[in-house]
């Protein structure tokens, strides 16, 4: 088995922050697959690399000796997707782009900050708005481009998507739940629990979906639009939740720990990508994002 650039990209966050969980929470992503990603790379270079503790994770004599390969070979990668775009740096316009809330808050900061760095001669105009308020500027021309949550795109007739990454939804529980003994969670098992329903970016409507699949109604005890209102209640023992991986953490605001299960059934994910009208082309500006956007998670598979 050959390592890969995920796996790098785990590695070097958890050992320079020194906690899994920190780590899961900077590259926005569940700390499972941080543990599985690192696991795997160990497995692979036959050595461990992270040495675990009661106060987190430390890097091993042979992990320091990786870990300096490890951010030379992002490093190069980095480089390299830069490379084929370097003639585009000289791009000079404007970029209206689109954001729907949950990719505002949890997706945009860190690639806005790096193509700024990488373009400085576009200019991104960025603006919040509700999925049906984008598509509707997108068709109209009042967007050039959009990041969104693609798996809840309605007008598919006039808009173009490209899928950047799909984020998976989980059961979230507070710890000392009885329901985490438990050796398998049905969507049955949740339906009987308090649930706290999360209604930004369309959560009440989608999770709907997959409830009335399964002919099953969550006994809802509290709406709200804040992802944080959910977690602090949650993590308090008021319900449970589902909800997808990249707007998780592990501790709420007032530092209680929240829990994570997959259910038996299936859940569709939550995926974000891009979205543009596809009945003109895109503009200079809005052909270097999506490619530099493309390049810089694809640097990530």
């Amino acid at each position: 088995m050959s390592l890969t650039i995920r796996q790098l990209r785990y590695f070097i966050a958890a050992a320079e922050t020194g906690q899994v969980s920190h780590a899961a929470m900077e590259l926005n992503i569940s700390q499972s697959a941080v543990t599985a990603g690192i696991q795997g790379l160990e497995a692979t270079l036959g050595a461990r690399l992270l040495a675990r503790n009661a106060h987190g994770v430390s890097v091993t004599p042979e992990g320091a000796r990786f870990l300096s390969r490890a951010k030379a070979i992002i490093a190069a990668v980095e480089e390299a997707t830069r490379s084929p775009l370097g003639e585009e740096s000289q791009v000079v316009g404007r970029l209206r782009l689109g954001l729907t809330y949950t990719v505002a808050g949890y997706f945009m900061a860190r690639h806005y900050a790096a193509f700024r760095r990488i373009y400085p001669g576009i200019t991104l105009e960025l603006s919040e708005q509700p999925r049906a308020a984008i598509e509707n500027a997108l068709v109209s021309g009042g967007l050039d481009l959009a990041v969104m949550l693609t798996s809840n795109l309605a007008n598919t007739e006039e808009l173009a998507s490209e899928t950047l990454f799909r984020s998976r939804r989980r059961l979230w529980l507070p710890s000392e739940h009885r329901l985490l003994a438990a050796p398998e969670i049905s969507l049955k098992d949740v339906a009987r629990e308090p649930y706290v329903m999360l209604t930004v970016d369309e959560a009440s409507r989608t999770a709907g979906r997959y409830w009335d699949k399964y002919g099953l109604v969550p006994r809802t005890v509290f709406t709200t639009s804040s992802v944080e209102a959910v977690r602090s209640m949650v993590a308090a023992g008021m319900g449970v939740t589902i909800l997808s991986d990249m707007v998780y953490r592990p501790w709420s605001l007032e530092g209680q720990r929240i829990e994570q299960r997959q259910t038996v059934e299936p859940v569709p994910s939550m995926d974000v990508g891009l979205t543009w009208p596809n009945d003109r082309p895109l503009s200079d500006p809005a052909k270097v994002f999506r490619a530099y956007i493309s390049a810089t998670l694809g640097a990530g598979t």
